[in-house]
């Protein structure tokens, strides 16, 4: 058995890109439009490694306009990765407008949110850095 990618239903292809690509710094590893399905999938991985996926799925509006809802999101755990930084990882997220839910206190880990609502985690790579400032104050926000 191989490990292949995790699925999540994005509303925003768009702003699921900012979030994954331009944000959190993931590339692109292919693409594929459905039309007779109404739908695009997105796959992603961390630079250098294309084994561990994500899959962005993005199913098409409906004649009249209508995204489909899928909720909050929260039967889904959550998607982690190793970072080489925390803290530097961390600073890019939230420059780049993400929300940091629970800051990396401990130098070890973070929690973020897509704009869909999935939870990611981002672990340090290696051995906790040490407790520094914004983070060691920085309460969390709302819930990953």
């Amino acid at each position: 058995m191989k490990y292949l990618h995790t699925m999540v239903r994005v509303r925003d292809l768009d702003a699921s890109m900012a979030f994954y690509r331009d944000a959190l710094g993931l590339v692109e590893v292919r693409r594929s439009e459905h039309p007779a399905g109404r739908f695009t999938l997105v796959y992603l991985a961390a630079p250098g490694d294309e084994a561990a996926q994500i899959e962005l799925t993005y199913n098409w509006p409906d004649e009249n306009g209508n995204v489909e809802d899928y909720g909050s999101a929260r039967n889904f755990g959550h998607v982690a990765y190793a970072v080489k930084d925390i803290h530097a990882t961390c600073a890019k997220l939230l420059a780049a407008g993400v929300t940091i839910l629970r800051p990396p206190r401990d130098g070890r880990m973070a929690f973020v949110r897509s704009p869909d609502i999935i939870s990611i985690e981002l672990l340090q790579d290696g051995p906790a850095l040490p407790p520094t400032e914004p983070w060691v104050s920085m309460p969390n926000t709302g819930s990953w």
